[in-house]
């Protein structure tokens, strides 16, 4: 487990990204995470302010996001938009053993709806990562295609992990890939 201790803080990272020479970087705004939930409104404009001073950016935020209804996502996301953060890459759902398959996709793919709208009304870009696991949805990458391909790809997208995708396809990967191309928002 990470403590919050652990992790650097705005300053520290800006140095650390500018030292490095990335353009910017990923920041986790969920629990253990640089950034909790319940302090984005605080903290996050301090990790984005640092890195400007430092000519970089937060060029998505990792969050554990997953429905409008969680008491923290309008929050976060309103925040994240308010901040010029246009991309955010969604928690994870696992798949419940004792519940019929279609019918949770069902119940996700409603949520990612609801996402959607919201993301449109934000002007935010929502990514759903793909993750090796045998409970993960979206780790046989057809499960993730079924969810998200009705959707405005500007709004609701893949974070495709080539690492998971290997993993769980092994050498059907590069199909996968092929299958998201259109809703494609990090690789």
């Amino acid at each position: 487990d990470v403590c919050s201790s652990d992790l650097l803080g705005p300053e520290q990272t800006a140095e650390t990204v500018a030292a490095i020479g990335w353009d910017g970087i990923e920041c986790p705004v969920r629990a253990k995470g640089q950034v909790l939930p319940e302090r984005v409104e605080e903290d996050l404009p301090k990790f984005v302010e640092a890195l400007r001073q430092h000519g970089k950016e937060i060029s998505i935020i990792t969050t554990d996001v997953k429905n409008v209804a969680q008491p923290l996502t309008v929050k976060v996301l309103r925040t994240a938009a308010k901040l010029g953060i246009k991309r955010y890459r969604l928690g994870f759902w696992k798949y419940a053993k004792d519940r019929p398959i279609p019918a949770q996709l069902e119940e996700i793919r409603a949520e990612l709806r609801d996402l959607a709208a919201l993301n449109q009304e934000l002007g935010l870009q929502a990514g759903f990562q793909n993750h090796s696991g045998a409970d993960y949805v979206g780790a046989p990458v057809w499960d993730l295609w079924q969810l998200v391909r009705e959707l405005d790809p500007k709004r609701m997208g893949v974070c495709f992990d080539i690492g998971h995708a290997t993993l769980e396809g092994g050498y059907s990967w590069p199909i996968e890939a092929r299958l998201m191309e259109h809703h494609l928002t990090a690789v």
